[in-house]
């Protein structure tokens, strides 16, 4: 609690920086390990929430059920007004997918290996966003999930995994490692192109 809040900041965007210029293979290697992190985390929620679903497991709303999805007004109950202003938030969780784009001059094969990087990317959203949102969803009717708390933590907290939100905040932290590693490495590779340029 007496450490300063911007030292562990600090510490971790050094550690960042040192790798990414020691050499591109350890951002690879980073990102592998932090996105391994996230994925594991949400497959681990779509499991275990299946398993509630199909179980009719009860918690303090009611019974995890499919039907939680069109009760209680629907997919849409306060009309298409909040879910089209949501976009704003949704668009910056996309921020860092044209990394795809910057790593293609780095990458053994890019003909082959970016289209394909690029073509799982709707597969990926509909299984880890809107996957893990129908499992939520299924289980906490949306008027009922409490806004100042994580649902992933809600739902893991339910099954008796006392340790949900050591676990989540742990995914968080290496989720904003992981948005820091990209953008050293993706500053780097700008600065670097415009100083070619000579433009910086």
């Amino acid at each position: 609690p007496d450490v300063p809040q911007w030292l562990p900041g600090l510490i971790a965007l050094l550690i960042l920086l040192i790798m990414n210029l020691a050499t591109v293979k350890l951002f690879g290697e980073l990102e592998f390990w932090f996105a391994l992190i996230k994925v594991i985390a949400i497959l681990a929620l779509i499991v275990i929430g299946l398993f509630m679903i199909f179980k009719g497991f009860s918690t303090h709303s009611g019974a995890a059920a499919l039907h939680n999805l069109w009760n209680h007004g629907g997919m849409f109950p306060n009309g298409l007004h909040g879910f089209l202003l949501s976009f704003q938030m949704v668009v910056f969780a996309f921020v860092g997918i044209e990394l795809v784009g910057l790593t293609a001059g780095e990458t053994k094969d890019p003909e082959k290996v970016i289209p394909k990087a690029i073509n799982n990317i709707p597969v990926r959203v509909l299984l880890f966003y809107i996957g893990a949102l129908l499992v939520i969803m299924s289980i906490y009717p949306w008027n009922v999930i409490n806004p100042n708390e994580s649902p992933f933590v809600q739902v893991f907290a339910a099954v008796g995994i006392i340790a949900a939100a050591s676990i989540i905040n742990f995914v968080v932290l290496t989720s904003a490692a992981s948005a820091s590693n990209s953008a050293v490495f993706s500053t780097s590779r700008m600065i670097y192109s415009l100083a070619k340029e000579h433009n910086a």
